[in-house]
């Protein structure tokens, strides 16, 4: 049997493009493993000199050392000091931020297109609950994965390329997000050099950077309070959005024997009890969106709501009043 010709050139293309697909992930890692085996080639300080004598070049230079020192897994917060120290805090911090968002960029891409397979085996249990998060809240879980680290940085622009978001929208709200740290750091590394050479900008330079880096520690500590006060819902909204049929996952995180038991549990619910929550995340992610977590009253279900939130898993409701004003209302249980 004769094949067509159209299809042997289609056969030809993608054994061509799968090649080339392997090839450069082959690289990659090869990349990965030679940075790792020769990182102290990436040392700041060994490059300091160079970089300073060859001016624009040498900011160019810099920006390519971060920008491969992000593609290939090596931690940027040492270049960003350096970076400081070596330009100032505000030069040095847009290079580094420019550095850092166009190496995650290209992480993004090559995950998108060339490396999933991989990506998704170094990733594994956080890619269900990025999938799940930017499904529900898009660019917006970006900026809080950003902003709270939840996740290793490096790993995260890989993983990221997996999910649907756009590559416009997570390039700028990584960009803007990186920012808060990416300053903090590059004003502690000037504020250092200027203390080393007893020079008289130093107190202001350490000022900038207390309170940079105060921003940056105190931010995903505001933004976790925030989410969770927009995340609330009285016993009466609940039961009005389970009646209209709203697509929601009711989760009782009571003991078993509680649900089960005489007080019954709210028609529909689903229940896995806190303790045991961290060890069905699989189920939690499977479960449709948002989760609105109930108890007996708000403690526990409190507790559940931070534990989620924590591990990247939302949009989780906290339902106030739990069971106890649910009967109160005399709505409708199931034993």
């Amino acid at each position: 049997m004769t094949t067509p010709l159209g299809s042997e050139a289609s056969l030809t293309s993608i054994s061509s493009s799968n090649r080339t697909r392997w090839l450069l992930i082959l690289l990659l890692g090869a990349g990965v493993l030679l940075a790792y085996r020769y990182r102290e080639w990436f040392d700041p300080q060994r490059w300091a000199a160079e970089v300073e004598a060859w001016g624009v070049l040498g900011m160019l230079l810099f920006m390519g050392l971060y920008i491969l020192s992000t593609v290939l897994f090596l931690p940027g917060s040492l270049l960003t000091l350096a970076g400081g120290a070596l330009f100032g805090p505000w030069l040095g911090g847009l290079l580094c931020l420019s550095g850092a968002t166009i190496g995650a960029g290209i992480a993004f891409l090559l995950a998108r297109y060339l490396a999933a397979a991989w990506v998704a085996r170094q990733a594994k249990g956080m890619l269900a609950r990025l999938l799940q998060g930017v499904e529900t809240e898009g660019w917006r879980f970006v900026a809080f994965v950003r902003l709270v680290p939840l996740f290793p940085f490096n790993l995260l622009n890989y993983a990221l390329g997996l999910t649907r978001i756009r590559f416009d929208h997570y390039l700028l709200t990584s960009f803007l997000c990186m920012a808060p740290g990416g300053l903090a750091y590059a004003w502690l590394g000037y504020a250092g050099k200027e203390a080393a050479a007893g020079s008289a900008d130093s107190v202001r330079a350490a000022l900038w950077a207390g309170g940079l880096l105060a921003i940056v520690l105190l931010l995903p500590r505001w933004l976790q309070k925030a989410r969770q006060k927009q995340q609330e819902l009285s016993i009466t909204a609940l039961r009005e959005r389970l009646q209209s049929g709203e697509a929601l996952t009711l989760l009782d995180v009571r003991d078993a024997a509680d649900f089960y038991g005489d007080n019954g549990h709210v028609p529909g619910a689903c229940n896995i009890p806190l303790p045991e929550l961290e060890q069905r995340l699989e189920e939690v992610c499977a479960m449709p969106r948002p989760l609105a977590i109930i108890c007996h009253t708000d403690r526990r279900s409190g507790e559940a709501v931070r534990r989620l939130d924590a591990l990247g898993i939302g949009p989780t409701i906290l339902v106030r009043g739990g069971m106890k004003a649910w009967r109160q209302q005399l709505f409708p249980v199931e034993r």
